[in-house]
């Protein structure tokens, strides 16, 4: 009766630890989502185009933000599919459709737009360098996770997809410490740049705890093999 109690409680933890997780990346991701949709009305109103006016002046930078938004936008939206064990039991196919969509657009459209936009960024030379760093870095996770799952590599393939996935996800977390940083009267730029360097920095951290926590005993099961040798 006991072990019994003590299986429940650990499910129901998991289970409670689960939904404080994603409630509020799901509820952010869409706040997102539904935030970049109305710049593609085109209109030159917003703030973020008339800060950029004489970039903006330049065709290929227009259509660089317009492609990088809609992919960032796409990239959240259906990540978030990938990462539903529920979905990948039942639902296969839409993990998979779902999952070579991602790739093509962050391989195709996001990250070479990213990195070309992250040269003529907000801040100083570090903050234009973090930018490359980020498209980059979303690349190579990306193609990697990509050449794992081709090789049926499934459990690096997850590893390196939750880092892509931690990239993708810094268009949402820099507006959360944006708006926490500005509710206690930090300054634009300086809150700009403090954001984006925790937002970034902060979740390959947290994407590298996440990957240590969730597959700790295969790293053992590696180490034990290794000492052996």
């Amino acid at each position: 009766m006991g072990n019994r109690r003590s299986i429940t409680l650990r499910k129901t933890f998991r289970y409670s630890y689960r939904l404080l997780f994603w409630i509020p990346v799901v509820f952010f991701s869409l706040l997102l989502v539904k935030n970049t949709i109305p710049y593609f009305s085109f209109s030159p109103g917003f703030s973020f185009i008339q800060e950029r006016a004489i970039l903006f002046a330049k065709p290929i930078y227009k259509a660089s933000f317009y492609i990088h938004i809609f992919a960032g936008m796409f990239c959240i939206a259906t990540a978030l599919l990938q990462f539903s064990s529920e979905l990948l039991r039942k639902r296969k196919l839409i993990h998979v459709i779902s999952g070579r969509i991602y790739v093509f657009v962050v391989l195709g459209l996001g990250a070479p737009t990213g990195l070309y936009m992250s040269f003529f960024a907000k801040g100083s030379y570090w903050e234009r360098a973090l930018f490359v760093f980020m498209a980059l870095y979303w690349f190579y996770t990306t193609i990697k996770g990509l050449q794992a799952v081709l090789r049926k590599e499934i459990l690096m393939h997850k590893i390196w997809m939750i880092r892509s996935y931690s990239m993708a996800m810094t268009a949402v977390t820099f507006r959360i410490y944006h708006l926490l940083f500005y509710s206690i009267g930090w300054g634009h730029l300086e809150n700009y740049e403090i954001s984006l360097w925790i937002s970034v920095l902060g979740n390959i951290l947290f994407a590298e705890c996440f990957i240590y926590n969730k597959n700790q005993s295969y790293f053992k099961s590696i180490n034990l093999l290794i000492q052996k040798r």
